[in-house]
């Protein structure tokens, strides 16, 4: 997983705890984006997508 795909999800994470902090959002909407959250946030600091690897996905930059 590439920098910028690790930083984009992070921000989401970020997105998503501050929405729930300023009472945004409540209830089952904040069970079902807490728990994406969380994934986001386990893919985010692992620097893997169990999603891309069936397809063979990666966003590392290539090297030349």
């Amino acid at each position: 997983m590439g920098t910028i795909d690790r930083v984009i999800r992070l921000v989401a994470v970020a997105a998503v705890i501050g929405a729930y902090g300023l009472g945004w959002i409540g209830g089952t909407l904040a069970l079902v984006l807490g728990a994406v959250a969380v994934v986001l946030l386990l893919t985010s600091l692992t620097a893997t997508c169990p999603a891309y690897m069936p397809f063979g996905l990666s966003t590392r930059p290539r090297r030349r």
